[in-house]
């Protein structure tokens, strides 16, 4: 029961990326996948991963440290970094 909670949020996570993606930067829903390479298949730069972390924090609530999202590539790594932070909220 714990692991489909945990699916359910995660996905959720990823909608509501999928949301802020195309709200921020005009970006077809259905062009955005878990495996999506911000920088490379959704055309981001850095300033773009900047409004995106500012926004993340707004819904979270959390304060997101620059080096947890250093590593970040893909839309995938957006999720964990959000389902993280929710995570340790809890």
């Amino acid at each position: 029961m714990a692991s489909n909670m945990a699916m359910e949020r995660r996905d959720e996570i990823f909608h509501d990326v999928i949301r802020e993606l195309h709200a921020l930067f005009d970006i077809a829903e259905q062009d955005i996948k878990l495996e999506s390479r911000l920088y490379e298949d959704l055309d981001l730069d850095s300033i773009d991963a900047v409004d995106l972390v500012v926004r993340l924090q707004e819904i979270t609530k959390k304060r997101i440290q620059p080096d947890q999202f250093k590593s970040v590539r893909t839309v995938e790594d957006v999720v964990d970094a959000v389902e993280e932070l929710v995570d340790s909220a809890a």
